[in-house]
């Protein structure tokens, strides 16, 4: 990639979109962020009570990744982000048109499976149920790429490495 792209790692909680991110922001050379510092604290309360967040909740926590990624414009840059919907990608794009999305998908089970097994994290697994009913994988429009999250992180990014190479440049 000759322009770096602003990448938004999206996908369910448990997909890998914290390791996954940092590994591919490294191969790029570019920064990272993990979206989860984005949410205010009020989010958090919530999600840790097991209570689905409200496109309202979401609304700061998207702008402030969109304020992220626009910085990044031109420079490159990876930031992790659920973006289960066409509207919160939307959002980002409205924010930072360039940016592009790694879409990582897997079996329920394998997920769930992730899930249970990581140590401190505030998402619950009994959310994971609402996670899929609310995702909206990528749409032909939208510039990004899916790739599954079976096999090691290592494999997993560099499967992510080989389609994100092959889109076009950034426009913005």
């Amino acid at each position: 990639m000759n322009t770096p792209h602003v990448v938004v790692v999206m996908g369910v909680a448990g997909t890998g979109k914290t390791t996954i991110g940092p590994l591919l922001a490294a191969r790029f050379g570019v920064p990272y962020a993990e979206g989860d510092d984005f949410h205010p604290q009020a989010n958090i309360a919530k999600m840790s009570a097991g209570t689905p967040l409200t496109d309202e909740d979401r609304w700061p926590w998207l702008d402030a990744i969109g304020g992220w990624a626009h910085e990044r414009a031109g420079l490159g840059g990876v930031v992790s982000c659920s973006a289960l919907k066409r509207s919160y990608r939307d959002r980002l794009r409205a924010a930072a048109p360039g940016v592009v999305f790694l879409h990582l998908t897997g079996d329920r089970a394998l997920i769930e499976d992730r899930m249970s097994h990581r140590k401190g994290h505030f998402m619950p697994t009994a959310l994971l149920d609402s996670q899929f009913a609310t995702l909206q994988p990528l749409e032909p429009d939208e510039a990004g790429v899916a790739v599954d999250v079976t096999g090691s992180p290592e494999e997993i990014t560099a499967r992510a490495v080989t389609a994100l190479e092959a889109l076009p440049e950034p426009t913005a």
